[in-house]
């Protein structure tokens, strides 16, 4: 399993994170749960607007064409953000929330 993820700041001033939350949930994340590939989804959110948004893939692969995607949407919403967000790729290790246990030696 790989992931994504991506560090960016909503510009509270403009927008509410409970909207922006919104906005994800209703517009993103359906074509999100269409590509391929795609495995599943952490967001981290503060009051004051910074968000942490995890994606999971089921290949590198599939993680690094993903990219295509996340520029789409966030060319998409620009104007939430207080500036570009930060964006990487990582396989993951160790991953243990409830009914999910991964453990790569």
């Amino acid at each position: 399993m790989y992931s994504r993820v991506m560090l960016l700041e909503i510009d509270t001033l403009r927008v509410a994170m409970s909207d922006a939350l919104d906005l994800f949930k209703v517009d993103v994340l359906p074509r999100l749960r269409e590509w391929e590939g795609y495995e599943g989804v952490l967001v981290l959110t503060t009051p004051e607007g910074k968000a942490m948004i995890v994606t999971f893939w089921e290949s590198e692969d599939a993680a690094i064409n993903a990219a295509a995607f996340g520029t789409g949407a966030l060319a998409e919403h620009a104007a939430l953000f207080k500036a570009p967000p930060g964006r990487d790729h990582y396989e993951v290790s160790v991953l243990e929330a409830p009914g999910v246990n991964v453990a790569r030696e």
